[in-house]
């Protein structure tokens, strides 16, 4: 199939809505992009056209991008673009929402404190841990011993 995939550059232009879904974490924020360009007339940087997208985050993407992401941040966004027409009180409407598949912080225009997140751990939710199977070779006399063939790792 194939899909838009866009790499966008712009800044965080509503705070990160977090939630908890059946399916998994879920983030959203609007980004704004303004393209500038030099008036060569006046000899100055000039603001462009103003083009918002909603970002959707899913799963681990969303928890991260809901613990670092700040209003007025810039950030650079890769994933499907994904345009829409709506009719909603008569008026014909448009939006452009991008599925993230990235999100990070523009490091052209700023420094930034990577941490990883840490591992879930694998307590209670998991399945109970197997012994690791025994892989050498059986002793000369096996016949003479039980062996316990190895058990299927899942």
């Amino acid at each position: 199939m194939n899909e838009t995939i866009v790499c966008v550059v712009g800044n965080v232009a509503t705070q990160p809505v977090y939630r908890e879904l059946t399916t998994g974490p879920s983030a959203r924020f609007r980004m704004a992009v303004t393209s500038r360009y030099l008036d060569r007339g006046k000899n100055e940087w000039t603001d462009g056209h103003t083009n918002f997208f909603t970002v959707w985050a899913n799963r681990q993407l969303a928890t991260n991008t809901a613990g670092s992401l700040n209003v007025g941040d810039p950030v650079v966004v890769q994933g499907r673009l994904k345009v829409r027409s709506d009719v909603r009180e008569g008026q014909s409407w448009t939006s452009a929402d991008i599925d993230a598949t990235a999100i990070g912080h523009d490091l052209a225009r700023g420094t930034s404190a990577f941490r990883r997140t840490p591992r879930p751990e694998t307590g209670a939710t998991s399945a109970p841990a197997q012994p690791e199977p025994d892989w050498e070779t059986p002793p000369a006399d096996a016949d003479a011993q039980q062996v316990q063939e190895p058990v299927a790792v899942t």
